[in-house]
């Protein structure tokens, strides 16, 4: 099989498995065998490229001329592969959870949900092996549009205006503002191809170059700068296996992997170094990473919480990337691993939480991980990870960008990433605490009538975990953001060949 055989076929498993489920869909097992043996064949197919990565290699293939002189194209480069190999990965683990969430809580359309969750992942391959602006654009727009289904995916009103909120807010900022600057950067260049050095290097500056980065930077709704986040906690009305497919697996991945892909290959750093222009990038991330920690602080809801605290997550790539050195670029390419797995892993602790005891607040958590021990262990490593905390993979992204920052000379940076950590500290650590050294009040209340309790079965209402496949996924999440700190040379040698200049 040769590598552009190899390109396509990562595209199109998904779209293969998506129409397997949708055949079968009235045979259940056989629907969630399909989705697997789907994940694992994509992520073999992109694990067999990443040898190319360390040999240097960067393959090119062409499908078709989509407009004149522009092409739809795939191509090889190492942040690509960190997407794809996240995304790939994560699929598998997402679908053993999902097994266990969907049929635990009872969820309706079941093959509709496994059918639009394997189109948004080869969505995502698409844009992580985009070989130019186009073919990105493209994927980009069909990922928004096949995770609206699943955002609205209970049907009920407030689902539909989540899905409305959602679909605005992407759909609007990519056509309004992204669209406009992939055009006009054609315009000036007559390329969209992915240049290391950027294409844009010496064919615009001043104002117009800094309305130009604005497009971009705002285009790409799915990062979720201020003001144009608040989509993501819009479609925190999905369901728990979707809010990790929009966290960790697919869309705000999408979001931080375009912002730093226009900055190295359509920019190039070097441009926006020189560019004063561009210095307000580092304001804004760092705004967004404050208010949106702010705003977890005060949130009960823990899916409110964990929402907020991916859009303030989500621009620590984007401030890594504005910090504008090789080691915080470095950073960023590394935290869009290193916010999968820990981000992940508490989307599924807070799933396990609802379906196993039916509660959804901060305030209703006191003891629970006397219950759920795996599962609040999982929270505890994935809040770490957030912190930055070791042993835990946020610690590696912490220690490069605080770095990258000194380097720099970014005071400013620094500073929003000491207060950002102890505002981290201060919306998880509370809730890992409660849940282990509180006692829960309903046990309290079913066992002080000693006389009242069978001995050789103990009360049922003291819920245990969740359905065994919910947390097996969330352990291996939880231990793919330990993996990750304690084995971090495939993210960060893939990091480093992107600053090295190896599209």
């Amino acid at each position: 099989m040769s590598v552009e055989q190899i390109i396509l076929y990562a595209v199109l498993t998904p779209l293969v498995g998506a129409g397997l489920i949708a055949v079968i869909g009235d045979r259940p097992n056989i629907r969630e065998a399909a989705t697997l043996v789907s994940g694992v064949v994509l992520f073999g197919l992109v694990a067999n490229l990443y040898p190319l990565m360390a040999n240097e290699q960067t393959p090119q293939v062409s499908l078709f001329e989509m407009l004149p002189g522009l092409s739809l194209s795939f191509q090889i480069e190492p942040l690509g592969m960190i997407f794809a190999g996240i995304a790939s990965f994560l699929w598998i683990v997402t679908s053993i959870y999902s097994i266990g969430y969907m049929r635990g809580h009872h969820e309706k359309n079941q093959t509709r949900f496994y059918f639009f969750f394997a189109i948004a992942i080869s969505a995502a391959i698409g844009i992580a092996f985009a070989g130019n602006m186009l073919t990105l654009f493209v994927f980009y727009e069909v990922l928004t549009i096949s995770t609206f289904p699943l955002v609205t995916h209970s049907g009920t009103d407030d689902a539909k205006r989540g899905g409305r909120v959602y679909l605005g807010i992407l759909m609007g900022t990519s056509i309004v503002f992204l669209l406009t600057a992939v055009i006009w950067t054609w315009s000036l260049t007559g390329t969209l191809d992915f240049t290391a050095g950027g294409i844009l290097a010496g064919k615009v500056d001043g104002p117009p170059a800094a309305i130009l980065f604005a497009l971009y930077m705002f285009g790409i709704g799915k990062a979720a700068l201020m003001p144009f986040h608040r989509w993501l906690p819009a479609a925190m009305v999905a369901p728990t296996p979707v809010s990790a497919l929009l966290h960790a697996v697919a869309v705000v991945k999408a979001g931080a992997f375009s912002i730093v892909k226009v900055i190295v290959y359509i920019f190039g750093v070097e441009t926006l170094t020189r560019e004063f222009s561009s210095g307000w990038l580092l304001y804004v991330s760092g705004f967004t990473i404050i208010a949106a920690s702010i705003v977890a602080l005060r949130s009960d809801n823990l899916k409110r919480r964990l929402a907020y605290s991916t859009v303030s997550q989500l621009s620590y790539v984007v401030l890594a990337a504005a910090i504008l050195s090789p080691i915080s670029v470095m950073a960023a390419a590394f935290h869009i691993a290193a916010h999968a797995f820990g981000k992940i892993t508490l989307f599924f602790a807070a799933g396990s939480i609802m379906v196993a005891s039916n509660k959804t607040l901060v305030s209703q958590l006191d003891g629970i991980g006397r219950r759920m021990p795996w599962t609040m262990g999982a929270f505890f490593i994935g809040a770490l990870s957030m912190i930055g905390l070791p042993p835990t993979a946020g610690f590696v992204t912490k220690w490069y960008l605080l770095t990258g920052a000194f380097d720099a000379g970014q005071m400013v940076a620094v500073g929003v990433i000491v207060l950002s950590t102890l505002l981290n500290a201060g919306y998880f650590l509370p809730i890992v605490y409660a849940a282990f050294f509180r006692k829960d009040p309903t046990a309290a209340a079913l066992v002080a009538d000693e006389t009242a309790i069978d001995k050789h079965h103990p009360p049922l209402l003291i819920h245990g975990e969740a359905p065994v496949f919910m947390v097996i996924a969330l352990s291996i999440t939880a231990a793919g953001t330990v993996a990750l700190f304690l084995f971090p040379d495939w993210p960060l040698g893939l990091a480093q060949q992107l600053v090295g200049g190896t599209p």
